[in-house]
């Protein structure tokens, strides 16, 4: 593959896969800047394999996201700059008066420990399986199994405090 056929590929995937990315993003972040910057910080990741990746693209670069998001938990700084994308402003938080059921769950989410929110991500947003989220995670499948129980008894019980 010629390097202008493989960034016409990268790119037209990008172009496909970019606001599916940037929810996932989100939902693993619950910042829209902090998405922002995981999207591209991953892409720009893939695009230096983009010719030798094997297997599926979307797995590929779901991998990619978790483990950049997790070296972010592990730094001691985290200095990043803020974007000025308008990709994002969708996913920005809603006022107050106009929340709805979505927005308590997004809340709720983001209050899970970051392992767990994202079990929940990969098992329920993009629809993995418990050993593709293992794999994605690179842990066990009874890990995944039991952070996503752990998860989800937490968020009823937030949903339902919510509620109350």
């Amino acid at each position: 593959m010629g390097e202008t056929d493989r960034d016409a590929a990268f790119t037209a995937y990008v172009a496909a896969r970019q606001r599916h990315l940037a929810r996932l993003a989100y939902l693993l972040t619950g910042s829209a800047t902090e998405a922002e910057d995981l999207v591209q910080a991953a892409l720009a990741k893939v695009y230096r394999h983009w010719g030798s990746i094997s297997g599926p693209v979307d797995a590929y670069v779901r991998v990619v996201m978790v483990n950049e998001h997790r070296s972010w938990w592990r730094r001691a700084w985290r200095h990043r700059e803020t974007s000025g994308s308008h990709l994002f402003e969708v996913l920005q938080p809603v006022a107050p008066e106009a929340a709805t059921a979505d927005d308590e769950l997004r809340i709720a989410l983001s209050n899970l420990p970051r392992q767990q929110r994202a079990c929940v991500v990969l098992r329920y947003y993009d629809d993995l399986t418990e050993a593709q989220t293992a794999a994605t995670l690179g842990v066990s499948v009874g890990t995944v199994k039991s952070h996503t129980s752990r998860a989800l008894t937490a968020l009823r019980a937030q949903m339902k405090e919510q509620r109350a």
